[in-house]
């Protein structure tokens, strides 16, 4: 038995939490960090080969998890099939969170405009190949 004590996991926020595999969670933590102001509040520590099981962001009042892929237990990486993966951020001062977004490396898919509904919508990819779109009601 460890002498280690393991801290416990937060409760997610929201009622519905997005979970993303990617290649690379420990650097998307950090490039989600300074593109959407996202807070870490939980990380497993890196194994040897530096990936994560698990770890727990904050985002815009909202909890994201990610994860790299373990394919030698089964959960290997693959692309998303037969959907979208598209994460869904609304706030009322969007130019700033889609500037931050922009200067933090996010590559504009579709630009911030109004749209044929009445918001301002847009959207993203970012390095990782999670798209991130953007919608404030339109003033």
């Amino acid at each position: 038995m460890s002498d280690e004590t393991q801290q416990a996991m937060p409760t997610p926020t929201g009622g519905l939490n997005a979970y993303l595999q990617v290649d690379g969670a420990i650097k998307a933590a950090e490039f989600y960090g300074r593109a959407f102001d996202a807070t870490e509040v939980y990380a497993v520590p890196a194994d040897d080969q530096g990936r994560t099981m698990h770890i727990h962001l904050h985002v815009n009042g909202s909890s994201l998890m990610l994860g790299d892929a373990y394919p030698e237990h089964g959960h290997p990486h693959e692309p998303a099939q037969g959907y979208v993966l598209q994460l869904h951020l609304s706030h009322d001062d969007i130019d700033s969170w889609w500037q931050r977004a922009v200067d933090a490396g996010c590559e504009v898919t579709v630009p911030l405009q109004v749209m044929f509904w009445g918001d301002r919508w847009g959207q993203l990819r970012d390095p990782f190949g999670v798209v991130w779109a953007m919608n404030a009601p339109a003033s």
